[in-house]
């Protein structure tokens, strides 16, 4: 698998496309003036709390308060709030935790009240964005990730990723990793660290006490008054979409800005050097996500429906609670013997464009998927393990349950950022509302052209469609007409008709009749 990389930036935002052989996986966006990142840490001060709630408010600077549950302070929090009293009296001057005595631990099912008072400062770290009218959520379980082992402050203990199923490299690392750890701090051994020399885990692990390190140096240096301020910022979003999926399959990193272009080299300088090169500067005047397809790619993936191959399409419709996607075999050609067997190749297909869309869009919360109804056991376990299968790519935590007897899905997956949302929809050229955008009309005629040119073999097509939208196939060369005669070896005609509407096409045979 061939994996690229395209980073679009501006005044204000950077847009990050992951492709994967050619296609759009995922799509992030960061705003130069966002403050508040998963992975934030803040010296915040306690806001109202709440025994009922067994939680409390937290202020950070932004609007709203953020959201800090019982669950979430960690059971080291007695150790952490006197650490970050010692450093900030300045009786606590050696930040290696290795002469540092630890605290017993709270109460699992203890109360807020009990641990918390209001104006309190407080270490917290944000692991849940800003969305719609909340606040970010917060934790007192401060960790700091590198490339491939996350550093957790007034801990000893030492696991690996789940994922490493090799028993015999789980045990090889958690050696290694105990005989370098320093004292005073636990390890999460990530899946990118299996077969990783010591070496390389030690710088790693360097690293992440660096910034432990630089960090409580910034907290020396605030007054009570100062508070809330953030002490250490995630990577910027560049470093950390690297630092978390990069691996040999990258072949390319493009970026249309110098300064962010030499920061990636700087970061694969130390974490893949043999990868250095493949670190790009674009400086033609054709933007860069339009000349990576990128911008095709947006306007037909964001929209309600999202078409598929052989036809199929996606119905996308989010409420306040959930997110439901229904499937739709669309009017195809069945090639399948029967209609059992339609109703698996349509959900198959679905199950791949579904794994793929919630990585796209970063849907989080509750999805539920209305499938074309099985019947077969079988067929509802094929589905179930290709979805699983599919979402495995998937960084984000995230649960699956089997098909119901109704063919319904249910998904869960963790919400940390706003979900992205893209407007597909453009001004109406007739001047009333608005249609779709052209790019996702000629996508659907492609995709309806590609199943009539397979099911009727020996018929002469005819395309019948709005001007505008003749005019755009047959411009240009090769055009577009021309390119359909190369793949299909057959001849297209175009007409156009001046009383369709803007979004009408059929498609007709020799004698002029619409074809079904």
């Amino acid at each position: 698998m061939k994996t690229e990389l395209i980073i679009r930036s501006n005044f204000s935002d950077i847009d990050f496309a992951l492709l994967k052989d050619g296609r759009l996986t995922a799509l992030n966006n960061e705003s130069t003036g966002n403050k508040f990142s998963v992975g934030d840490i803040f010296l915040a001060r306690i806001g109202k709390v709440l025994s009922g709630l067994n939680a409390s408010f937290v202020d950070v600077g932004y609007e709203k308060d953020g959201f800090l549950h019982y669950h979430d302070l960690g059971a080291q929090l007695l150790s952490l709030n006197k650490f970050i009293k010692g450093i900030t009296t300045g009786k606590i001057k050696d930040f290696t935790l290795k002469n540092f005595q630890l605290e017993k631990d709270i109460d699992k099912n203890g109360s807020i009240v009990d641990v918390l008072k209001t104006g309190q400062n407080l270490l917290v770290q944000i692991v849940k964005e800003p969305i719609s009218t909340k606040g970010p959520r917060m934790s007192s379980e401060i960790s700091i990730a590198g490339r491939y082992l996350v550093l957790v402050p007034f801990s000893d203990r030492v696991s690996v990723s789940q994922k490493i199923n090799d028993p015999e490299e789980k045990e090889r690392l958690k050696r290694l990793i105990k005989s370098i750890k320093p004292k005073g701090f636990g390890v999460i051994i990530r899946t990118v660290a299996e077969n990783k020399k010591v070496a390389e885990l030690d710088k790693d692990l360097q690293n992440s006490l660096e910034r432990w390190v630089a960090m409580c140096k910034q907290i020396v240096t605030v007054k009570t008054q100062q508070t809330p301020i953030k002490v250490l910022s995630e990577l910027n979003r560049a470093s950390s979409i690297l630092r978390d999926l990069f691996n040999d399959s990258f072949t390319s990193i493009v970026t249309n800005d110098e300064i962010l272009f030499l920061e990636i080299k700087e970061y694969l300088q130390e974490i893949a050097p043999k990868k250095e090169s493949i670190v790009q500067l674009y400086k033609s005047q054709v933007p860069i996500f339009e000349k990576h397809g990128i911008e095709r790619q947006i306007k037909t993936s964001f929209g309600r429906t999202v078409s598929m191959s052989k036809g199929a399409y996606l119905v996308i419709e989010h409420t306040e609670a959930l997110h439901v996607i229904d499937v739709n075999s669309g009017n195809r050609s069945n090639k399948a013997n029967t209609q059992a067997d339609t109703a698996l190749e349509v959900n198959l297909i679905a199950a791949s464009e579904i794994a793929r869309q919630l990585q796209l869009r970063d849907m989080g919360g509750i999805i539920v998927v209305d499938f074309i109804d099985m019947n077969s056991p079988e067929h509802r376990q094929k589905l179930f393990d290709h979805l699983k299968a599919e979402m495995e790519f998937d960084k984000t935590k995230h649960k699956i349950l089997p098909p119901s007897k109704f063919g319904l899905v249910q998904i869960t997956r963790q919400r940390v950022r706003p979900e992205l949302v893209i407007k597909t929809q453009e001004p109406n050229p007739s001047g009333v509302g608005e249609v779709e955008s052209p790019i996702i009309l000629l996508d659907k005629i492609e995709s309806e052209l590609e199943r009539l040119v397979i099911s009727e073999a020996h018929v002469n097509i005819t395309l019948n469609t709005h001007p505008f939208i003749v005019a755009y196939l047959k411009k240009g060369f090769p055009s577009i007409q021309m390119r359909w005669f190369l793949k299909y070896k057959k001849w297209i005609k175009i007409l156009p008709r001046i009383t369709y509407q803007y979004l009408r096409f059929d498609f007709t045979d020799n004698e002029g009749k619409i074809i079904d």
